[in-house]
């Protein structure tokens, strides 16, 4: 992915993720909610994310489609944490992640399926 969407960013595009297509309005409506900005504010963000590519926007309403998968998104800054703090090692990363709190037996289960699935 070459865009790199900032965290406000991100909460914009977590609506489009969750709903569909909507309009910008109700992109307003639901970040008034969650986050409490104004409309101005997510608006300019919209736009931002247009300008990068992220967002197509279509007439009547201003009506919002996401052009960027959120699993593209999550691999993308996957990898740049990987890279940034843990020297481009995932079994650092995933070292530090088991060892921040305890696992249920089914965490543990789903882990070991996503590894024998790597094997």
């Amino acid at each position: 992915m070459d865009v790199k969407l900032f965290d406000s960013e991100l909460k914009v595009m977590d609506v489009l993720w969750r709903n569909g297509d909507c309009t910008a309005k109700y992109i307003s409506d639901v970040l008034k909610e969650e986050v409490g900005w104004n409309m101005n504010t997510t608006y300019t963000l919209i736009k931002r994310c247009i300008k990068k590519g992220a967002i197509e926007r279509s007439e009547p309403n201003f009506m919002c489609h996401a052009l960027i998968a959120k699993e593209t998104v999550q691999e993308a800054e996957t990898n740049e944490l990987i890279d940034k703090i843990y020297d481009g090692s995932a079994d650092k990363l995933f070292a530090a992640l088991l060892g921040r709190r305890r696992l249920s037996k089914e965490q543990i289960d789903r882990l070991r399926e996503i590894v024998g699935e790597l094997e």
